[in-house]
């Protein structure tokens, strides 16, 4: 009878090719039903970040790791700079 370690194992392998969803928050605001409908071309939405902020990594809507923002071979990606806990899980 396999291990209760092997049946994670076999699990595991099985969700390692499955494709997440990856959000990049650069900001968060709050806005009133009146300035949404205002909205336009160059409007500019105030965030509650300060610039130069790390920005927070989502996957599936849970914060996984926050980052700074780096550009590689002219595309733009996220530097990692810590690892979170998401909220209500266990730290290993």
């Amino acid at each position: 009878m396999p291990s209760e370690s092997g049946y994670k194992a076999a699990n595991l392998s099985q969700m390692l090719d499955v494709e997440c969803g990856v959000d990049f928050i650069i900001g968060t605001g709050r806005l009133k039903v009146r300035d949404c409908l205002r909205l336009e071309r160059q409007s500019i939405v105030r965030l509650d970040q300060s610039g130069g902020a790390d920005l927070e990594l989502r996957v599936h809507g849970v914060p996984l790791a926050v980052g700074e923002v780096v550009i590689m071979d002219d595309v733009t990606a996220l530097r990692l700079t810590r690892i979170t806990t998401p909220a209500g899980s266990e730290a290993a």
